[in-house]
């Protein structure tokens, strides 16, 4: 089981609908659940450096707007709608929005509890106990779509800098590749900076199903690339997956001041059945992993690896019950003998094959249309003419300074893959083109700066990169 944790850089950047509120969000239906989940599960969550410059931003005034939201917002609207519910004789359902209520004040009690220390307490789980750690590029940048060998380094190296400042040395070499997105020879820029195993969507490639999915591939650069098995996944994340099933929470049915006391049979929501079924929904779910493993068994005569990757978002986020399921599923492969590992401890194990690696990525069409079409070519040149400018700057000046740490810092933030993804899907209406235009204002305000040796404004980015490394820069 591969998590794969990541938020856009939104501290301190709007609020309501679209903003910094997808964070505390997040820390309530995710990031802290997932604290509980995985105190003893040998599962690989991935943290992307931006998530946690934004999860360690908490311990100081973040957290204090965290607990704002919870106490001030949260609760008073659940009141409040609660009230109109029970006005209107829809007494079911104000009962659910009481009941859902007490999700934020178990987030207030965890998040207390911490000390805001959210990042540390992920930190201490992978000391203590199975759980393994991996990081990605800086802000989650499409790696194949970046303009420059300088910059491919820096959003690689920064990813890899920032997660072994944070988490010690104790870094196995795991990578998440930004949106699995893969080009031949990538693995070689990744073995520089220590990468030993990365995730891959080759289902095109191989086939659906294909036992050849249950095969690490060995690259001649070193790391190991590890297929991810969309039979299995798609039981999750297909349109018709079991978050889509009748009994569990509606994402979309919305009370006044969106909170979702509705199934997804338009029928009050009723909790308890809907986790006695996400238990039948692990049972199944292991069992069809089960299969997948047996059938490899008997036709190759050795053990394979399953990889089931997941946006751990999609649980407790957009499927309410996720975080439930995961915690079912780590208890029914104990139960039915189903062996769990991380990654890369399954190498001990399992021996990588050698075969070709197809360009790839695990979006629409499996290819790079969602981030790089028509649709999205305002972000796709601003990314990329901000990036060959900045790189053109820094060779020039040779010397680092808080202009051309500014510059970085807009870069990075610029080439987030989240802006075209939500673009692509219509996701959050002007928001992300206002940021990409917003960074691409201020990158050029601080390559001005650079040029003429004069002052650059405090970054409104906050924590955003906090100890860049711009070095990759002026490497030959």
């Amino acid at each position: 089981m591969v998590l794969h944790s990541h938020m856009p850089y939104v501290e301190g950047f709007g609020t309501w609908p679209f903003g910094e509120e997808w964070l505390w969000e997040g820390l309530a239906s995710v990031y802290l659940p997932l604290l509980r989940a995985l105190r003893e599960a040998p599962v690989t969550l991935g943290l992307t450096p931006v998530l946690c410059d934004q999860l360690e931003a908490l311990e100081g005034d973040a957290g204090e707007r965290f607990l704002r939201f919870l106490r001030e917002v949260r609760a008073g609207i659940h009141a409040e709608d609660a009230q109109g519910l029970d006005k209107g004789g829809e007494h079911e359902l104000a009962a659910e929005v009481r009941r859902a209520a007490a999700d934020y004040r178990e987030a207030d009690r965890a998040f207390v509890e911490l000390h805001g220390r959210v990042l540390g307490a992920f930190a201490d789980l992978a000391t203590r106990g199975p759980l393994e750690l991996w990081t990605s590029a800086a802000t989650h940048a499409v790696l194949p779509l970046i303009a420059t060998d300088a910059g491919l380094r820096l959003q690689v190296g920064t990813g890899v800098s920032a997660h072994e400042r944070r988490f010690g040395d104790g870094w196995s070499g795991g990578f998440w590749l930004p949106e699995c997105a893969y080009r031949e020879g990538l693995e070689r820029e990744l073995a520089e900076y220590g990468v030993r195993v990365f995730c891959v969507d080759q289902t095109d490639a191989l086939g659906l199903g294909s036992l050849d999915q249950l095969e690490p591939i060995a690259t001649a650069a070193g790391p190991v690339a590890v297929p991810i098995d969309w039979q299995l996944i798609s039981l999750v994340w297909d349109p018709n997956g079991y978050p889509a099933h009748p009994t569990y929470r509606d994402y979309h049915g919305r009370t006044i001041h969106d909170l979702r006391p509705w199934s997804n049979d338009g029928k009050p929501y009723r909790h308890w059945e809907a986790l006695v079924l996400a238990r039948r929904h692990a049972q199944e779910f292991v069992a069809r992993a089960a299969e997948r493993l047996d059938s490899y068994r008997a036709e190759r005569g050795r053990p394979g690896l399953l990889c089931c990757a997941l946006d751990a978002e999609l649980l407790g986020h957009w499927w309410y019950e996720g975080v439930e399921w995961l915690q079912f599923v780590l208890d029914e492969a104990r139960l039915q003998g189903v062996p769990l590992a991380t990654l890369p401890d399954a190498f001990e194990r399992i021996e990588p094959v050698e075969r070709p690696l197809a360009e790839s990525t695990w979006g629409q069409r499996k290819d790079l249309s969602t981030w790089d079409s028509a649709r999205v070519a305002e972000i796709c040149f601003a990314a990329r003419h901000g990036e060959l400018r900045t790189v053109a700057a820094a060779g020039a000046t040779r010397a680092r300074g808080p202009a051309l740490d500014r510059a970085v810092r807009e870069l990075l933030a610029l080439q987030a893959s989240d802006w075209a993804f939500q673009v692509t899907h219509e996701l959050a209406a002007d928001y992300p083109l206002e940021r990409v235009r917003a960074h691409s204002r201020e990158l050029d305000a601080a390559l001005e700066a650079l040029k003429d040796s004069g002052s650059v404004a405090d970054a409104a980015l906050r924590n955003l990169a906090p100890e860049v490394d711009v070095t990759p820069l002026f490497a030959p």
